[in-house]
């Protein structure tokens, strides 16, 4: 007889819509060929009031050549990488959260935050890039961002719980490596052409509740997300979530309240 799905089982479940918060969800080596294409999301999204269906995004790509392409080929293939990498789609549950937020930025680097977070939480390797590799960079910032550390990561990974890296050829790694560096610099986590050194990133409600939201769309519940290490993402250390989301409810930016074991945590609703 089979049992009830157990918590754990289902939150497993429920992540496979987050790639980034899937356990076992694999890398990806879709930055080996274009970085994360920051710059052609915003005009994407810029002075747009609701968010568009797939196909919306994708006409306004190939067929009004919104983003510039000289050609046709061109725009499938950016295309192709920004909807592999944004879901760009209303009705997809994450996109829809992430676009509550990003219309609720109040800056450029609040609004590149929160791109980024949807980034990672769209791909399992972002995800543990900035969990593990970019993170204590991040705390020690101004510090090098190096593609040669990004790389050992990589190769750490195919020697362990990642045996499809092993797979790629050396240049689909290296390219990996400095696609990342470079998408990183783009959304404002680091600075430097060449020479590449992180910036500690500023703590913004939008991106904090861009987590929370997919934090709960995996069916986590309250005492969990306030320890979770996915908030690493944004240099915040798993014990430091409470004073961070503590913070943001003296802004106003959400509201919180621990006491104990009991957690009260609301976010805005949206406009």
């Amino acid at each position: 007889m089979r049992g009830k799905e157990s918590s754990g089982a289902a939150i497993a479940k429920a992540s496979l819509g987050v790639p980034g918060l899937a356990r076992f969800a694999p890398y990806l080596s879709r930055l080996s060929a274009r970085s994360a294409l920051y710059t052609d999301l915003r005009l994407l999204l810029d002075d747009r009031s609701t968010p568009l269906a797939s196909e919306r995004y994708r006409s306004l790509v190939l067929d009004k050549n919104c983003l510039s392409r000289g050609s046709a080929s061109a725009r499938r293939k950016l295309w192709k990488e920004l909807h592999a990498r944004y879901r760009l789609d209303a009705a997809d549950p994450l996109f829809s959260a992430f676009w509550i937020e990003w219309l609720r930025s109040a800056s450029e680097p609040e609004r590149s935050l929160t791109a980024y977070i949807l980034f990672a939480l769209n791909d399992r390797l972002v995800a543990d890039l900035g969990t593990d590799c970019l993170f204590p960079l991040l705390r020690r910032a101004p510090a090098d961002l190096r593609v040669e550390e990004v790389t050992a990561f990589l190769k750490r990974a195919a020697g362990s719980r990642h045996p499809e890296v092993a797979r790629w050829s050396r240049k689909t790694t290296t390219a990996v490596a400095q696609k990342y560096c470079a998408s990183i610099r783009d959304f404002g986590l680091a600075k430097g052409s060449v020479r590449k050194v992180t910036v500690r990133p500023a703590l913004y409600g939008a991106p904090v509740r861009l987590l929370v939201r997919a934090l709960r769309m995996t069916g986590i519940p309250s005492l969990a997300l306030v320890r979770a290490p996915i908030f690493r993402l944004l240099g915040v250390d798993n014990f430091e979530v409470v004073d961070a989301l503590g913070e943001l409810n003296s802004q106003g930016a959400l509201r919180f309240r621990i006491q104990g074991d009991v957690v009260e945590l609301d976010l805005p609703e949206a406009a």
